[in-house]
């Protein structure tokens, strides 16, 4: 009899559990759209659902941009390329609170929705936010935070949607759609044109704009849904929950261009130096060799090691090249070997490739690299006559 009762008790529980709860007639389903935030992770703002409720006290935040650093494989996932993101759903006025501390504005766009619709949605949020559901792999231009309420929304009700063509006269691409977010991050904005390829640089489509959290605000405002034959639009009302604020970061003076270029200069005044006695600086060489190099295989393994699509292709391959980690050794030495003219002629050759893969657009370099290009030319011009009057040849 225990047992039975136990049974009935578990039965009882795990139906409880696996049925939606009916919504009333009062519910309403919201896009959430967050200003930029001070940091890199943030810079770019963040979209989540609101599912509020009153007549049942239900208002909560259902977000796709949760991920955890207690992961043990998270580390490792990170380095691979696997990024697992997960949805979670938590109470909207803890969300608030975050944003509101930061000092970031919030943007409700509460949807035109029928209550079968809302209810649909509700249940497909519910049942994704489940932790045997609740992951998925993340990506930072094809599949974040942001592209993600749109796409739930088309899988739910995408044959009433009206998509508008907003985005389809601004060719632009993703490089160039990040640009305005990283003004006042300049390492930032540098370290995302080091890692990432050509791949990013082709023209985005209309969807593509869509991880952007400010274009997914800016495409449902245009956005049509077709209820009884008739177009309205799918937004109904918006609402400024946290207002606008002014900006809240400043960048540094010493940016990538700046710190380079005056490197650039010392490297140029030894350079000349070593001219002037006829000597080489051998830590000099080393270390250019070496950083420059280091940069290369971190970049390669990057392109061919992992899944990071947005890392594929990636000719700054071509500057920071992976063959000077090797050379650097030799270079440390006093007698050069006899192959480093030749050696200092080709990555010449590769420097220009470079600049002219840069000029025609292929994929657009950092305007830090320049200094760094002229840094390495030097150098490698140095070494060139350098082993030429030495005999080296």
């Amino acid at each position: 009899m225990k047992k039975l009762l136990i049974l009935f008790i578990l039965f009882l529980s795990f139906t409880t559990q696996s049925q939606s709860i009916p919504l009333s007639e009062q519910a309403e389903v919201s896009l959430i759209t967050c200003g930029p935030g001070a940091e890199l992770f943030s810079a770019f703002g963040h979209t989540a659902f609101r599912v509020r409720d009153p007549k049942l006290g239900i208002d909560r935040v259902y977000n796709y941009g949760t991920f955890d650093f207690n992961d043990p494989n998270f580390y490792a996932n990170f380095t691979k390329g696997d990024l697992r993101y997960f949805l979670s759903a938590y109470d909207f006025g803890r969300f608030l609170r975050t944003y509101h501390r930061e000092k970031r504005w919030i943007t409700g766009q509460v949807l035109n929705l029928q209550q079968s619709d809302v209810q649909k949605i509700f249940d497909y949020l519910e049942n994704n936010a489940k932790k045997e559901n609740r992951e998925y792999f993340y990506d930072y231009f094809f599949n974040n935070c942001s592209t993600k309420p749109y796409d739930v929304i088309a899988k739910i009700i995408g044959d009433k949607l009206v998509e508008p063509e907003i985005f389809n006269t601004e060719i632009k691409s993703h490089r160039q759609l990040t640009q305005p977010y990283l003004k006042n991050l300049s390492w930032g904005d540098f370290g995302i044109d080091l890692a990432l390829g050509s791949v990013i640089d082709r023209p985005t489509t209309s969807k593509e704009h869509l991880f952007l959290p400010e274009n997914v605000l800016t495409f449902f405002d245009a956005m049509k849904i077709i209820e009884d034959g008739n177009e309205l639009p799918i937004v109904k009302r918006t609402e400024n929950i946290l207002l606008k604020q002014e900006a809240i970061y400043k960048d540094t003076f010493f940016t990538p261009f700046i710190t380079f270029s005056i490197l650039a200069l010392l490297v140029i005044i030894f350079t000349f130096k070593n001219i002037k006695q006829q000597k080489r600086s051998r830590f000099l060489d080393f270390l250019i060799f070496f950083i420059s190099g280091l940069i290369g295989v971190f970049l390669l393994l990057t392109w061919f090691g992992t899944n990071h699509i947005s890392a594929r292709n990636n000719y700054n391959t071509l500057w920071a090249f992976a063959p000077n980690l090797v050379v650097s050794f030799f270079l440390f030495k006093k007698k050069l070997p006899s192959w480093i003219p030749k050696y200092s002629l080709a990555t010449l050759v590769v420097l220009m490739i470079s600049l002219i893969i840069w000029i025609a657009q292929i994929q657009v370099f950092s305007i830090a690299v320049l200094p760094l290009i002229v840094l390495l030319a030097t150098r490698y011009v140095y070494l060139w006559k350098f082993s030429k009057v030495n005999k080296v040849v």
